[in-house]
């Protein structure tokens, strides 16, 4: 007989079921709005990323699980709930979605106790689901599809284990534990609580939805799949746990194999009835994900090189799992029940399944090859402008629903909040259906969409809108018609073989391979001929078209010339030359001489303008976790270094200097650096002792780490950009600083961070100029990354208060002396050790705090009078040059 989800009240329900239930209903419905709001000021919250993932995952899917589960086990076991189990499962709900809060506002404030509370609040509210689930399900008579009900337990049974995974991660693991248990948080979590539970629904929710027949042997299938699913998850956590890689890929690959083996009757079913509708389309192009991404889960882990990689895997595998199959997944099924929990008879189940399918082939066509385009490697450009239609595909259906539960209320009697049983019925009508043609027309349109974005990316990446005047190859030598064809590989900035030698009128063609581990790189010739950046491992082919002169070429990735990177294209044959001036295609400064005349003229008496804000001087608060996890994004952005100097930077965080961390000796640092940017980044926290390979290596386009330290000392230290050349990515505003307090650190009234460092100007709007930074001339010394900028926007202070300044110097080449005018420092830290301190009168008080590059420490001192004491670096030149401010002392 077949078995169908309808509309039907039940006398049964807590009463609920007539009306808006707002524990039951709400919920859901503001989890899914918080995501869109995270996912609009992502850049202003801390731990986007896992802010997004949880909000949807933890959040909207983790509810409606708990509600659609015990509502369907009791249709298919055809229990009667009592008033007693309803409230029951109200308190269940408050208890988890109240958990899942506390996880959040836990881990964003990095209170790790408060999440660990929360994730225990939610583990319990899952557990009692599951012992409810268990007693129905032995209390209850024989059911065909009983079965289902077991893999909702199983699932609920294993969110636990997953929580405690999570806990223990925002608690903060040692050596390649974080990694390890990462992994096994999502096998447990996304695989066996959502994956588990939704594999199970599907048995009998799938051929509802299609409005057919379930498939035979469906029941068996689904019997034998879930000892395998299970089986599968448990490897994965047994490898995880044991360090045995091999193992949990193989965990993974036998978790796909009882996907595949449930995948017969669902595609048999699809074949029959082929999906015509957006929840249809939706729930199928989520398995399809589901299928995909574990398989590639289980081939990764399977041949990673370390746990290293296998964690790196998982997490850019991970905006698929939440896109691709957890949203999809979600929105599929609410989209098909909510016309029929909308009650009010076929016309209202009608209308709002009309709503909920406006635009369904194209909302499916713009998210699934959107979440392709942001899965494969792709400029973060064009990432960023895919997410934003992937986001405005998935929250349409926002405004949807609520455009279908109003159309339903019109077409007939309201009985929203009634839950769907299972009885021997025809299915709730559906929305005519459209013409073949014309959802195919508006799926293509979506992917036409994505098109669109991609290509919007690629248009404002500044690499690509570059233009120069060049001189020709050819130089009027007149072609052979025969071509020279020359391999090039480009590593460890240099170009192998960096010298060819062409016959006068033939073709030179090259074929170029960036064969570096982890560097961007090109071939950029003076004739205009441009390769484009590489990624490593990528090839492409350069046609510098006929030669009839020496031609000049280089690596135009910042700093790379400067470093070596350059390559030659020598002409034999040659009856006369012609010498005739040529004009460079370089987009860098080609020496000090064109540098010079192409940058900005510094104005040390130039006012920034009314409303001008500094950056923050002031040492931010260390708060009271002993673990602090940042994400770090690299970033490019033009900003003023001077009042109308204007420069590119490349950045942590969107500021130069980065952020600055700030702990005690003993801290845990946990930094997850993500590469937003189209060349190589890396970063090195002086803060911590570890093996430069893995913590500090480049990452390439999009790509990122997690960098782990202990704060094993006190003191003021560096952190930058350890990639080559290093002393371009310093100077281009790649560094911060992390302060580890001294033991016994005394209270002050005001703490000052102040970090110097060099400005090399390019041409205005663009990079620093590598030239300069060779040579040592600096355009520029500044702290906190603008020239005098503490003289408009002050540091202030009161009459004998006692103040601490922080002095860090980034260079990256020069020293400083700094010092305050009419003040004197009676406490001198310095590269972790006191100079002087107030406390011994025999010591006195020094007048400068001399540092090297890279070296830092703090000085303390108090003003008898008010007045405005200038600091500065006492290199009087560096003063002269912007390394100047101004303390406003007041009574």
């Amino acid at each position: 007989m077949t078995h169908t989800i309808t509309a039907r009240n039940s006398s049964r329900d807590l009463g609920t079921r007539k009306g808006f239930a707002p524990v039951r209903d709400l919920p859901a419905v503001l989890w899914l709005l918080a995501v869109v709001v995270v996912a609009l000021v992502h850049r202003e919250v801390p731990a986007p990323r896992w802010l997004l993932f949880h909000l949807l995952l933890l959040g909207a899917v983790t509810h409606s699980i708990l509600v659609w589960s015990q509502h369907f086990a009791d249709a298919l076991l055809h229990s009667a709930p009592t008033r007693t189990a309803y409230r029951c499962r109200s308190s269940r709900l408050l208890l988890c979605n109240g958990g899942a809060v506390l996880v959040v506002a836990g881990v964003v404030a990095g209170q790790w106790r408060l999440a660990a509370v929360g994730a225990a609040a939610v583990a319990l509210a899952v557990g009692w689901h599951a012992v409810s689930l268990f007693v129905g399900l032995r209390r209850a008579l024989g059911s065909r599809f009983a079965c289902t009900v077991r893999y909702y337990v199983a699932s609920a049974a294993l969110l636990p284990l997953g929580a405690l995974f999570g806990v223990l991660m925002v608690r903060g693991l040692p050596g390649d534990w974080h990694e390890r248990v990462l992994v096994a948080h999502v096998a447990v979590n996304v695989l066996g609580w959502m994956g588990i539970t939704v594999l199970g629904t599907l048995v009998t929710l799938w051929p509802t939805m299609l409005r057919t027949r379930i498939a035979e042997g469906a029941e068996q299938r689904a019997r034998q799949a879930l000892p395998v699913l299970l089986a599968g998850i448990l490897l994965v956590v047994a490898g995880c746990m044991g360090g045995l890689r091999p193992l949990a890929g193989i965990g993974f690959l036998v978790y796909a194999a009882a996907v595949g083996l449930l995948a017969g009757p669902f595609v048999g079913v699809a074949r029959s009835k082929p999906p015509m509708h957006f929840p249809t389309w939706s729930v199928a192009a989520a398995m399809v994900w589901l299928t995909g991404l574990v398989t590639a889960l289980g081939v990764g882990t399977l041949v990673a090189s370390s746990w290293m990689d296998a964690h790196m895997l998982a997490e850019s595998l991970t905006p698929g799992l939440a896109a691709g199959f957890g949203a999809q997944v979600l929105l599929g099924a609410l989209s098909y029940l909510i016309p029929v929990v909308a009650g009010g008879g076929p016309n209202a189940a009608r209308a709002a399944n009309v709503e909920l399918d406006r635009g369904g082939a194209l909302r499916v066509g713009v998210t699934n090859a959107g979440v392709l385009v942001f899965l494969l490697p792709s400029p973060s450009m064009v990432r960023v402008v895919v997410s934003a239609f992937v986001l405005a595909a998935l929250a349409s259906f926002l405004p949807l629903m609520f455009r279908a539960v109003s159309a339903a209320r019109r077409a007939g009697p309201t009985r929203v909040g009634s839950l769907p049983t299972v009885r021997r019925s025809g299915p709730a009508p559906v929305a005519a259906d459209r013409p073949k043609g014309q959802r195919t027309g508006l799926a293509a349109t979506g992917i036409a969409l994505v098109v669109i974005a991609v290509a919007t990316g690629v248009a404002l990446d500044p690499h690509a809108l570059a233009g120069v005047r060049h001189a020709s190859s050819a130089d009027g030598v007149a072609a052979t018609g025969r071509t020279t064809r020359v391999e090039v590989t480009a590593k460890d900035m240099r170009f192998s073989p960096d010298t060819v030698q062409v016959p006068a009128g033939n073709r030179l063609v090259i074929d170029l391979r960036n064969t570096d581990s982890t560097s961007v790189h090109d071939l950029v010739l003076d004739s205009g001929a441009d390769s484009g950046r590489l990624a490593p491992g990528q090839s492409t082919v350069l046609d510098a078209g006929v030669v009839g002169r020496d031609i000049e070429g280089w690596c135009s990735v910042v700093g790379h010339r400067q470093m070596g990177m350059v390559f030659h294209v020598h002409v034999t044959g040659l009856a006369s030359a012609r010498h005739e001036p040529v004009m460079s295609g370089m987009p860098d400064m080609t020496g000090p001489a064109a540098a010079d005349s192409a940058a900005p003229r510094l104005d040390s008496a130039a006012s920034p303008g009314a409303g001008f804000r500094a950056h923050d001087p002031s040492l931010p608060p260390m708060g009271a976790s002993r673990v602090h996890r940042r994400t770090f994004r690299v970033s490019d952005m033009r900003a003023d270094v001077a009042p109308g100097v204007s420069q590119q930077l490349w950045t942590y965080n969107g500021t130069m200097p980065g952020p600055t961390l700030h702990g005690r000796v003993g801290d845990r640092f946990v930094i997850r650096l993500v590469n937003d940017t189209q060349m190589g980044h890396s970063i090195d926290f002086h803060a911590g002792r570890t093996a430069p390979d893995r913590a500090m290596r480049t990452l390439g386009p999009g790509q990122s780490l997690v960098y782990r330290f202990t704060a094993s000392h006190s003191g003021i230290w560096l952190y930058h950009c350890s990639t080559m050349p290093m002393s371009v990515h310093i100077a281009n505003g790649m560094f911060g600083a992390v302060v580890i307090d001294p033991p016994g650190l005394p209270r002050v009234a005001k703490s000052y961070v102040l970090v110097q460092s060099e400005l090399y100007l390019g041409k205005q709007g663009g990079p620093a100029d590598a030239t300069k930074v060779q040579s040592q001339r600096p355009d520029a010394v500044v702290f906190n990354g603008y020239a005098n900028q503490y003289d408009h926007d002050q540091l202030t202070a009161r009459v004998g208060q006692r103040i601490r300044i922080w002095v860090l110097d980034a260079g990256p080449n020069l020293p400083s002396d700094f010092h305050v005018v009419g003040g004197q420092f009676d406490t001198v830290f310095q590269e972790g050790a006191y100079l002087l301190r107030r406390d011994n009168p025999e010591h006195g008080a020094t007048q400068v705090l001399s540092l090297g590059a890279a070296q830092g420490g703090f000085v303390e001192l108090s003003f008898p009078q008010p007045g405005h004491y200038p600091f500065v670096s006492h290199l009087m030149v560096d003063a002269e040059r912007g390394a100047h401010g101004i303390i406003d002392v007041r009574r």
